[in-house]
């Protein structure tokens, strides 16, 4: 085969449509690994992806899917051979040089993971959601936080990062508070481990903010900025600690210094993009072990290459509830 399929993202004015395409193969240059996708998944980046406003990719026509994971076809790295089993996510993939939405992904080797004791789809499902959630996870846990410590409240509890985290926090025995503003989703995140449900934060949108408040948490795992964050902040107990990932509810923090001076509280941003590879390759050695998710099935599900589209929609109205696996196999 001289060519494979992928979905591209095509500017059409000031919006982009979805188009399949018939790509070439490009010559692997050393240091390159080309993967025969198996899986990807849709993150709130890859749905920014196909938005020209979002503010992840500058040129077009794109291939989104900022998660690959699949079976290596040939190497120019002495790391990787044929047959190898992998997945390829953040850096530039997806946005700045095609992703996953493909057949065939060519990665430099350096941006890539040997996967040991997952399986493709397994690791697809946590992709960088759950990793995201698990980096989060590992930094609370570093910074001495324990599940005696308190309660832990996971803000965004029905995204991606926000199940994942909610099943990681309860398997370490944490008393997990999960903030949604989705009430049907109650059943599922006490499921995931959630002890206690509550709405968005802040509870009252019309309070006027404090700069502290009552004591609660003894940290965090924010998935949503904004509002939400400047509440966690000021109500996270002392010496606690907010790992900070997301900003759906908005980039702005109107805040003030007052937690981190008087309380000692933390604000540890966790960026998942860059982090390099022996990191990375550290951390989903931790995932098939300590941090692997106990009930990824029950927030994933499977969906064909044409529902990519669907997902992105509903992810951007904040309507997709848990994690969609891409099957690159089926729906073209």
């Amino acid at each position: 085969m001289t060519t494979y399929r992928a979905l591209t993202a095509q500017l059409d004015g000031d919006s982009t449509s979805a188009v399949v395409q018939e790509r070439e193969r490009a010559d692997l240059q050393p240091g390159e690994v080309r993967i025969a996708v198996r899986f990807s998944g849709v993150n709130f980046k890859d749905a920014l992806a196909f938005d020209p406003r979002g503010g992840v990719v500058r040129n077009y026509p794109i291939v989104p899917g900022i998660d690959a994971a699949g079976v290596v076809i040939d190497s120019g790295s002495p790391d990787f051979a044929a047959g190898d089993e992998v997945i390829a996510h953040g850096y530039d993939i997806g946005t700045g040089r095609d992703g996953g939405y493909a057949e065939e992904l060519v990665v430099p080797a350096d941006q890539v993971v040997a996967l040991d004791g997952l399986g493709l789809r397994e690791a697809a499902a946590i992709g960088t959601a759950g990793f995201t959630a698990a980096m989060s996870v590992a930094a609370i846990l570093d910074w001495g936080v324990t599940p005696g410590s308190g309660p832990v409240v996971v803000t965004g509890a029905t995204g991606g990062v926000g199940s994942t985290s909610i099943d990681l926090l309860a398997a370490k025995g944490f008393e997990v508070v999960a903030s949604s503003g989705k009430p049907a989703a109650e059943p599922l995140l006490r499921e995931l481990g959630a002890a206690e449900v509550i709405g968005r934060l802040p509870l009252d949108p019309d309070a006027k903010p404090r700069p502290l408040g009552k004591s609660r948490w003894a940290a965090a795992v924010d998935c949503v900025g904004g509002a939400a964050l400047a509440d966690v902040l000021s109500t996270t107990e002392y010496r606690g600690v907010v790992a900070a990932s997301g900003l759906t509810g908005g980039a702005a923090l109107k805040t003030t210094v007052m937690p981190f001076i008087l309380r000692g509280v933390g604000l540890i941003g966790i960026d998942s993009v860059l982090l390099p590879i022996s990191e990375r390759r550290a951390l989903w050695a931790r995932i098939a072990g300590d941090l692997k998710p106990a009930h990824l099935d029950r927030f994933t599900g499977d969906i064909g290459v044409g529902d990519i589209p669907d997902v992105v929609t509903a992810l951007r109205k904040g309507e997709f509830t848990g994690r969609a696996v891409v099957d690159l196999g089926s729906g073209w």
